[in-house]
């Protein structure tokens, strides 16, 4: 299992893409929804924020199922945004 530092720094870092491809899409494609765009760098920046949180916070009674469950989350939670960056072309 990884260290909750590297899991915190691979947290921050497809954060910090998603966040980038929202920014990117927002200002410079053209037809898409800026308003839309700003939703989902909302969206992206509160999903850091919880995530990190939930890694500084493991319940260390049964950390294996903890982190699994952490790990589902945020792989159901990063579809869903890059599900939103494609909707907004």
């Amino acid at each position: 299992m990884a260290s909750r530092r590297e899991l915190k720094k691979n947290v921050n870092y497809i954060a910090g893409e998603l966040f980038t491809e929202c920014l990117i899409n927002g200002l410079f494609v053209p037809g898409v929804d800026k308003n839309k765009a700003d939703e989902l760098m909302t969206a992206v920046l509160n999903m850091q924020d919880e995530f990190v949180s939930r890694i500084s916070h493991t319940e260390s009674k049964n950390a294996k199922g903890y982190y699994k469950k952490f790990h589902e989350d945020f792989n159901i939670k990063v579809d869903e945004i890059v599900k939103g960056i494609t909707e907004l072309k």
